[in-house]
């Protein structure tokens, strides 16, 4: 079955970086574009990240374009999102995601980000 293990989050102060890792199995994921999203509590989950498959094409948020950076290992089945210039918005939970890839509403325990001094 599909799983995916978001790690890497923690506590940043303003400024600083992280880089968030995802370990997918259960799928082709060489085949697959994969996304990072980032949800607040009380607030819709919003996309921050695409790659697709052969990381040919990425694609971010307005919000992080310039800050993050999506990358994929294919080789080891693994998502990545640098993170650099972290800001208090940028708190949040952060999950990956398989583009179309079922079920449709498995998500990840995710991983959280808390960007404070």
């Amino acid at each position: 079955q599909v799983q995916l293990v978001e790690s890497g989050g923690g506590l940043v102060q303003p400024g600083g970086s992280l880089r968030l890792s995802c370990a997918a199995s259960g799928f082709t994921f060489s085949t697959y574009a994969m996304r990072w999203y980032r949800q607040v509590p009380g607030k819709e989950r919003e996309l921050v990240a695409r790659i697709s498959s052969a990381s040919v094409d990425t694609n971010y948020a307005d919000s992080v374009k310039g800050r993050f950076t999506i990358s994929r290992d294919n080789a080891k089945n693994t998502v990545y999102l640098q993170m650099n210039s972290l800001k208090p918005e940028d708190t949040a939970v952060y999950y990956c995601k398989g583009e179309n890839v079922r079920p449709y509403d498995y998500w990840g325990q995710g991983t959280q980000v808390t960007v404070s001094s």
